[in-house]
């Protein structure tokens, strides 16, 4: 496997690199298992559409967008509530 270069701010390094420490890493092996288990955003697309299939094959649960906006409004009506406490 070649080795690639990657400019951060010396703060950002310094971080990763305790934390890899922290858990007996290099930094290098630190980052090398960090990437392996983030998605890329097709990724995650992919895995949300799965979870919506699993639960429409389960109980039949398919909102149209409109009652996706609704529930996100209700959500974040929520949140705003609880953050208020």
């Amino acid at each position: 496997m070649s080795d690639a270069n990657v400019r951060i701010p010396e703060e950002a390094k310094d971080r990763l690199a305790a934390i890899a420490a922290a858990e007996g890493l290099s930094l290098r092996a630190y980052l090398a298992r960090l990437a392996e288990t983030l998605l890329t955003p097709a990724e995650r697309a992919e895995r949300a559409e799965q979870a919506r299939a699993a639960l429409t094959a389960w109980n039949g649960y398919a909102p149209t967008a409109a009652e996706e906006r609704e529930l996100d409004s209700e959500l974040d009506r929520r949140l705003g509530l609880a953050g208020g406490l």
